[in-house]
């Protein structure tokens, strides 16, 4: 099964709302702050959140809904 990332920073209120939104779903996904690895940073740095399924490299860009979110989990 894929693995989903929901890539942010601390202190974002955005990154806040789409972690909500898949929390809500309970959809499992890992948390990664994009300022902890520069690879992330130099990625992401201007389109977080970021919910990346890791295995398609699949990305959905802020902003998302609950009905993208289940699309893209439907899809892995």
């Amino acid at each position: 099964m894929s693995q989903l990332l929901l890539l942010g920073t601390s202190a974002c209120h955005l990154c806040d709302q789409a972690e909500a939104l898949v929390v809500q779903l309970k959809i499992p996904f890992t948390k990664v702050d994009i300022a902890e690895q520069e690879q992330w940073q130099e990625r992401y740095a201007i389109k977080i959140p970021v919910l990346l399924d890791l295995e398609s490299q699949e990305e959905l860009c802020w902003p998302f809904s609950s009905e993208d979110i289940l699309h893209l989990w439907e899809r892995l």
